[in-house]
């Protein structure tokens, strides 16, 4: 059994706008040094997986960034999707590609945007998740919550499975929505729910039939894409039939309805910077710091807990928990509770065409 692993690498990352942009989205963008998110998510497999096992689907827009941040990932590795069409098909796309590789192999569904401080345990638990989808379950990987959360999706565990080695598995009840406040403190207080990290390890096989018995259309479509391969333009197929298929997220087409479905509750030291607060919180050393990302300097007086990007200096006086983002071209002022909202400015320069700034 040979692991693979899918890097899905096609995101836009609107709330960290104006730093992330469409022609160079978060998972691109070194926020945290030099090496960008998509390069560290590539760093913490190297060990475990050989750069010939690693493939990265993205869009096109995208495909040379990838070349020139991982020059030693083969180029046919590099799977590129005419469109965005959600993570199920993208999924799918990939699992053809491995497949012709390896009819026999699994493969780890894997985020190229999320910070991961446990980097061995992480490589210990999609070993263990390999062992248990060794056996035909669809393995996800849930992170166990250290406080409510609004914004993240959860999973629900059953009955235990056994232990694999330093992790214990168990059977998925079911995967939920983000809930409010109230069913969230429950859902942590019970100690039965999980935040869905959305990465996961399957083998190649049990996917494509779970593609085959829930989405006929999409597998049908997938079908279409695997004989195209093979064909001396294989991207003439892959796009004729891609501009038909229904966006959809690999939750609502297989997860939520699949069977035998496992869960590895784990501790990997996870975050999703979605937003700026989330950069802030992941950066701030104590509750109030200011923080400065970029290469410029902050001056600050009477200031706290701030989040300031910039390569220039910046003065900032009597303010308190903002995030300041000066990009040259655009600049960002906005409370530090409200950077979810960065998304409606996104919003509003797209309905504007205002594509410059996007």
């Amino acid at each position: 059994m040979s692991l693979y692993a899918l890097i899905m690498a096609g995101g836009g990352g609107t709330r960290l706008w104006p730093l992330s942009r469409i022609d160079h989205p978060k998972q691109f963008v070194g926020l945290f040094g030099r090496r960008s998110l998509f390069q560290l998510a590539y760093d913490r497999i190297a060990s475990l997986i050989p750069p010939a096992r690693v493939f990265v689907v993205t869009g096109a827009r995208y495909a040379n960034l990838v070349h020139a941040e991982l020059p030693d990932l083969p180029r046919e590795n590099i799977i590129v999707e005419p469109e965005g069409r959600n993570t199920a098909p993208a999924v799918g796309l990939g699992a053809l590609h491995i497949r012709r590789c390896d009819p026999e192999a699994t493969m780890a569904v894997l985020t190229a945007d999320h910070v991961i401080h446990k980097a061995a345990v992480f490589r210990d638990v999609l070993a263990a998740g390999a062992q248990v989808a060794a056996g035909g379950a669809l393995v996800t990987l849930g992170v166990r919550p250290n406080a409510p959360n609004t914004g993240f999706g959860y999973i629900e565990q059953g009955e235990s499975l056994g232990a694999v080695g330093d992790f214990e598995a168990y059977r998925v009840v079911r995967f939920t929505e983000k809930p409010d406040l109230e069913t969230a403190e429950r859902y942590v207080a019970s100690g039965r729910y999980h935040w869905n990290s959305g990465m996961f390890v399957w083998r190649v096989e049990r996917i494509m039939a779970e593609f085959a018995r829930q989405q006929p259309a999409l597998y049908a479509a997938l079908r279409d894409i695997d004989a195209g391969l093979g064909a001396p333009d294989p991207r003439a197929a892959l796009e004729r039939v891609w501009r038909d298929i229904d966006p959809i997220s690999i939750d609502y087409a297989i997860m939520e309805g699949a069977r035998q479905v496992a869960v590895l509750p784990v501790d990997i030291g996870w975050r999703d910077v979605g937003s700026w607060d989330a950069v802030y919180a992941e950066t701030a050393a104590t509750p109030g710091e200011n923080v400065m990302n970029g290469d410029g300097e902050l001056l600050a007086v009477d200031t706290e807990g701030c989040l300031v990007h910039s390569d220039r200096l910046v003065a900032a006086v009597g303010l308190q928990n903002l995030v300041i983002v000066d990009t040259g071209d655009a600049l960002l002022i906005c409370p530090r509770e409200r950077a979810q909202d960065v998304r409606q400015v996104v919003a509003q320069l797209r309905a504007a065409q205002r594509d410059e700034y996007l």
